[in-house]
């Protein structure tokens, strides 16, 4: 059998985050709102309607393009892309295709084995989104809620080589996306969906053969599952003596299997031509300069930086700017201790990221802020508190909004560390446990760690840990 490589590109349509639609008045986001109540004349294609275009989509789509290394371009222009669909009831979508939002860039992938793949991008456009439709009762139903949303169109080069490079391009994108404040991203709720070009050609052959397109892939795991399979079946039928021919294939996430849809389309036959109710988009030097500057450190630059400055390990840093939320918290704890950053990595790592699954918050969301962790942090480098009350007080002050200190003040949490108290204690628990005493006496001395642990248990773990053993060695002497 002849050994073959596997050629995707993507389609990515990215809904933009804009409180309003791209060319009307109407929400944007209407993902909970009852079939067609969140349209108006524009969007549903009324006659003698005008189009009026949404800055905040210019903006947000021009940002996307200096994310991606793009070239920001000072003249984007809107065309009409004629297509005949029940969710498309003006007969054309608004798109760009002459003049883009964006030209040229890229997407740099950190792959799992360490790898860096560039994966260039064809085309970047802003446009229109169209309505959907699906079958209820045996019928097809139109909903036209989000038709006109706004969409940046971003279609890769054929760079990717396997189902799991896809998935990767995917993820990494939807981080950058919610990095830089774009989009939601939210794959489930369409606001990043993709259609995958699928081809095969022999290891070793530059040329591109006939390609298929994967529509309704709507989570990672489907495009990863799609494009092996279809990539599977295109290598069977070219073995079996068969030829590719140029399909658009459904996804069926359920049966994770793909079908037929119909032959697919070309250019030529959308019948594109300047949007004539549109004037063109101009953003001058200073424009794009300001846009080009609002652009925050990215989530690799930021890595590298963590792993350079802090002395933090990859896998840490990697935790730490999977979201910009939990990556400005944890700077911000850094600046607040300034002390070692691993100690505030730690709590990061282990107990702040299991508050925040726990109450289902993002670390912007939470109550606790930056300067009540640091707070608690030095409580406890201070031996004021030990380290499960520590711990303790991350979830009473997220539920109470009170500082750490007044917690510990309320509900006498502070360590014993009165020498005297806590003597009389240790002496009443060593008189209780005589066979223990003679034990340790007698050379066994790791029960220690037992003295210690009645010691918590009866000071319900306020007991000074040093004081404590301390304590303990000088009234164990023989």
């Amino acid at each position: 059998m002849k050994e073959y490589e596997i050629i995707v590109g993507l389609e990515t349509h990215i809904q933009l985050n804009t409180e309003t639609k791209i060319f009307c008045a109407c929400k944007a986001d209407s993902w909970e709102a009852e079939p067609n109540t969140n349209v108006c004349p524009v969007c549903t294609g009324q006659p003698g309607v005008l189009p009026r275009l949404n800055a905040e989509a210019v903006q947000k789509g021009a940002l996307l393009a200096a994310a991606m290394h793009a070239e920001i371009n000072p003249c984007s222009i809107f065309d009409r892309k004629h297509y005949f669909y029940p969710d498309l009831p003006k007969g054309f979508q608004i798109t760009q295709l002459f003049e883009p939002i964006g030209k040229g860039g890229y997407l740099d992938l950190y792959m799992p084995d360490g790898e860096i793949k560039r994966v260039r991008i064809n085309k970047m456009h802003l446009e229109e989104d169209a309505g959907k439709t699906k079958l209820e009762h045996g019928q097809r139903m139109v909903d036209l809620n989000r038709g006109g949303v706004p969409l940046v169109e971003m279609v890769t080069e054929p760079d990717l080589r396997s189902g799991e490079e896809a998935a990767q391009y995917l993820s990494q994108l939807r981080e950058l996306l919610r990095w830089i404040g774009v989009s939601e991203a939210d794959m489930e709720r369409g606001h990043l969906r993709c259609d995958a070009n699928v081809s095969i050609r022999e290891k070793g052959s530059t040329a591109f053969n006939t390609k298929t397109e994967i529509k309704n892939v709507n989570s990672i795991d489907s495009v990863r599952q799609a494009i092996t399979q279809e990539a599977k079946r295109q290598i069977e039928l070219v073995e079996s003596g068969g030829k590719v021919e140029q399909y658009t294939l459904d996804w069926d996430a359920d049966t994770g299997k793909l079908s037929m849809m119909r032959s697919k389309e070309g250019e030529a036959d959308y019948r594109y031509f300047r949007e004539p109710d549109l004037q063109p988009v101009i953003l001058s030097n200073a424009e794009i300069e300001a846009i080009k500057a609002s652009l925050p450190e990215l989530p690799y630059a930021r890595r590298r930086r963590f792993v350079e400055e802090y002395q933090l390990s990859a896998y840490d840093a990697e935790v730490l700017t999977s979201e910009r939320g939990l990556s400005d918290y944890f700077e911000e704890a850094v600046a607040l201790y300034a002390k070692e950053p691993k100690t505030i990595s730690n709590w990061m790592m282990n107990d702040m990221i299991r508050l925040m699954n726990d109450t289902g918050k993002s670390a912007k969301g939470l109550v606790l802020k930056p300067a009540a962790l640091v707070e608690i942090v030095k409580l406890i480098d201070d031996g004021k508190i030990n380290a499960a009350t520590g711990k303790s007080l991350l979830v009473k002050v997220e539920q109470t909004g009170k500082s750490p200190a007044t917690i510990v003040e309320e509900e006498s949490l502070g360590l014993i560390a009165d020498a005297d108290s806590l003597r009389k204690q240790i002496e009443t628990i060593l008189a209780g446990a005589p066979n223990e005493v003679a034990a340790y006496r007698g050379g066994k001395e790791t029960l220690m760690g037992w003295f210690v642990g009645q010691v918590m248990r009866a000071t319900r773990g306020k007991a000074d840990p040093k004081l404590t053993r301390e304590i303990l060695l000088e009234l164990l002497k023989d």
